[in-house]
């Protein structure tokens, strides 16, 4: 273990990788378009997953499509949409819909419409995000909106991120697909280790906590997680360390 408390140890070989995607695999950008994928993420992806007997994951609040087109060549397991979409590593995908998300895209694209380009309206095959980055004054027109839009409807959440609420499926969290990932192959039998930067993270953070497993919070503010990386510069370090200890682990084994 590490001798300071904050800093997460090194993923064994034993270890199933969940990772976050924006705001810790990618910096934040002012729109989820403008985000610039850091040279070098995706070999070192692929190679963590060589060494890891294929259990790493991404765990999004994006779709599932939106992750495939930033980290291609790749098809990695992946939760999309926070995990009301979910690709397994057979590479079977599952995707739960909820009645009356045109009725929550509506009320959001009305509000845009008001504030643009202030507000930008991130439309998902199972729910909608309403994002105020541009402009954090609108957050609480923003939760009125959606919360008049989902009541009544028990079915439907709102949840929280930095500069954005988002309406989902009742029931689904990071957490919860992460936890889905733990009771298949490869990722069953293994340690969970899995870093995030948002309050959307510590549903996974705690699963992971329970399952005695390494659960990583990735920039500043409160959390359950017991580690701490400073961001994404500190997660990718991390990352290219924990790689090159497990391939040269991989490679001693192999000539044995």
């Amino acid at each position: 273990m590490p001798t300071d408390p904050l800093m997460p140890p090194y993923p064994q070989p034993d270890m199933a990788l969940f990772l976050d995607f924006d705001g810790t695999l990618v910096p934040l950008a002012a729109t989820p378009d403008s985000i610039i994928v850091p040279p070098g993420l995706v070999p070192l992806l692929q190679q963590l997953q060589t060494v890891l007997g294929g259990a790493v994951a991404v765990i999004s609040g994006r779709e599932i499509a939106a992750v495939d087109r930033y980290v291609h060549p790749l098809r990695l397991p992946c939760a999309g949409s926070h995990g009301a979409e979910r690709r397994r590593a057979d590479g079977q995908q599952s995707q739960l819909l909820g009645d009356g998300l045109e009725h929550i895209a509506t009320a959001c694209w009305q509000l845009a419409a008001r504030h643009h380009p202030a507000l930008l309206v991130e439309s998902k095959p199972s729910g909608v995000a309403l994002h105020y980055r541009r402009d954090p004054t609108l957050e609480p027109q923003c939760l009125r909106v959606l919360e008049a839009a989902v009541a009544g409807r028990p079915d439907w959440v709102l949840v929280r991120g930095k500069c954005v609420i988002e309406a989902l499926p009742a029931g689904i969290n990071k957490g919860a697909a992460i936890a889905a990932f733990m009771q298949e192959a490869p990722f069953a039998g293994r340690t969970a280790c899995f870093a995030g930067d948002d309050v959307t993270d510590e549903t996974g953070f705690s699963v992971v906590q329970q399952q005695q497993g390494v659960a990583i919070k990735v920039g500043p503010g409160a959390s359950c997680a017991r580690y701490r990386l400073g961001g994404v510069p500190q997660v990718h370090a991390w990352l290219h360390t924990a790689c090159a200890r497990l391939t040269a682990r991989h490679s001693l084994e192999a000539r044995v």
